[in-house]
């Protein structure tokens, strides 16, 4: 798909929206903000708590210890292994979030494209 078409379309290939949500222009940055102003209004967050399993990590000792005697003073290290826990935890999610990004990326792209001729609102002769 040609970059106008995707532009006009407000269709941008991932791999470009990619590219994009690493930039750091400041003109893009303020591109980004506007668009992430008005995309929230329009899609806006809509939370929901999910079950999702985490893990902890604990110590605990193996039954073997390690022993040093130094003179008539022995000193002894219980070994330990890391052993990992599951447990449940609930999350509060934003299900919007995904589709908001998409938009506020290629509402960007778009105002940079028409601003500076490029996606990533690079000044021409900027450097």
């Amino acid at each position: 798909m040609p970059a106008r078409l995707a532009l006009r379309t407000g269709l941008v290939p991932i791999s470009a929206l990619l590219v994009l949500a690493a930039c750091g222009t400041p003109e893009y940055r303020a591109e980004r903000s506007v668009c992430q102003a008005e995309w929230t209004e329009r899609i806006p967050p809509r939370y929901e708590q999910r079950l999702i399993e985490r893990i902890s990590h604990e110590q605990r000792p193996t039954g073997r210890s390690t022993c040093t005697t130094t003179g008539a003073t022995t000193n002894c290290v219980a070994e330990m292994v890391t052993v990992a826990i599951p447990y449940m935890d609930v999350e509060t999610v934003d299900v919007n979030a995904t589709k908001r990004r998409v938009q506020v990326e290629a509402c960007a792209a778009k105002a940079c494209q028409q601003k500076f001729g490029n996606a990533e609102c690079t000044v021409p002769g900027g450097g």
